[in-house]
């Protein structure tokens, strides 16, 4: 596949997926996805997407709780 961004080719690989599903955020490992080599956009197929929601609208195994933080970046000008 051809990267929309870039234009460089991807390959297929197993990556860790941020997902917000029901207003909570999820971590997935293991995802399968299209990685391009050249910038390392990734690109999930439709089905793979539905699949994690389905996992995440059962009772599932969790394999470990994170805390983060969630901070908002002040508003600066921006010069270009």
């Amino acid at each position: 596949m051809t990267c929309a961004l870039c234009g460089g080719q991807t390959t297929q690989r197993r990556v860790k997926k941020q997902h917000w599903f029901h207003k909570q955020l999820y971590v997935i490992e293991d995802v399968p996805a299209e990685v391009c080599l050249e910038c390392g956009e990734r690109y999930f197929h439709a089905k793979v997407l539905d699949q994690i929601d389905r996992l995440l609208a059962t009772e599932h195994l969790v394999k470990a709780h994170l805390q983060v933080e969630v901070v908002s970046l002040p508003q600066v000008a921006v010069v270009m």
